[in-house]
């Protein structure tokens, strides 16, 4: 059944986890729950008008939209087999919202610039093939920013709010676990304590009894969460989630609580 949280014509979000590179389509034993998930997760939500992706795997000085009108492929991976730099996802772009949300975010006095030349990255293509593999639906893609400063997140997400009111669907595409070197180290399919905890501090604090400001702080704040820098050395993997709290401005639902590549990770939906 669609959500029935959010009215017709209201936007949906939802902050998951990517996979590492294109092993999701590549049948991969470690992403089996994940690949269920993001093949299930359209039923759970109205068909949106168009999809707007926040990737981990795009930072720009300024905030800088997809705006071509037909995306091609980037493949901002390497080190795969060949049929992972064969994978097609058509989806035609947006320019008209992308100009939109450029002048929302500047109207909030955000800097921000539009792109019709980079294609749509990894953080997008292997989630949506899997969600909606026609690729039917117009897809953008919105940056991070260079810096990864927690708060210029939380403020990117609060400005987006005007676009709480149309049908598209948001997606913060990350990693709720994102230590590279803990995803292949042997051993691995062991329990792990310390990843545990920040897990259940990221459910806690998306959708416990907080207010919006007390929610926004501490993820302004993350670094202080227990085992916040051993899961993530490098932040660029959770900010999508700061930007799709902040725009939701209510408490989450936990719609993911699985494995994915032998660690446990996360996904929220608004």
């Amino acid at each position: 059944m669609p959500n029935q949280n959010n009215p017709p014509h209201q936007a949906q979000i939802v902050y998951f986890s990517h996979g590492g590179g294109p092993l999701p389509i590549l049948g991969d034993a470690s992403h089996q729950a994940m690949v269920k998930f993001m093949e299930q997760l359209p039923s759970r939500l109205r068909r949106p008008d168009a999809i707007l992706v926040i990737s981990a795997h795009w930072e720009e000085s300024t905030a800088t939209l997809l705006s071509g009108p037909a995306p091609p492929m980037f493949y901002d991976y390497y080190g795969f087999p060949e049929e992972a730099y064969g994978i097609n996802y058509p989806a035609p772009g947006n320019p008209e919202l992308a100009g939109r949300i450029a002048s929302l975010l500047m109207k909030n006095n955000i800097p921000a610039r539009l792109d019709p030349q980079r294609g749509f990255d990894h953080g997008l293509f292997i989630p949506l093939k899997m969600m909606y593999p026609q690729a039917d639906i117009p897809a953008l893609q919105l940056s991070l920013l260079r810096g990864l400063n927690p708060a210029a997140h939380i403020a990117l997400g609060q400005a987006l709010r005007e676009l709480l009111q149309e049908n598209i669907l948001v997606i913060g595409s990350g990693f709720s676990f994102h230590n590279m070197k803990e995803f292949f180290r042997p051993g691995r399919e062991a329990s792990d304590p310390a990843n545990d905890a920040f897990q259940d501090w990221l459910i806690e604090v998306c959708t416990g009894p907080l207010s919006q400001a007390e929610r926004e702080q501490l993820l302004i704040d993350w670094e202080k969460a227990p085992s916040a820098r051993y899961c993530h050395l490098r932040e660029e993997h959770l900010l999508p989630l700061h930007v799709c709290l902040a725009m939701a401005d209510k408490p989450a639902s936990t719609i993911f609580d699985d494995s994915i590549l032998d660690k446990r990770a996360v996904a929220f939906l608004w």
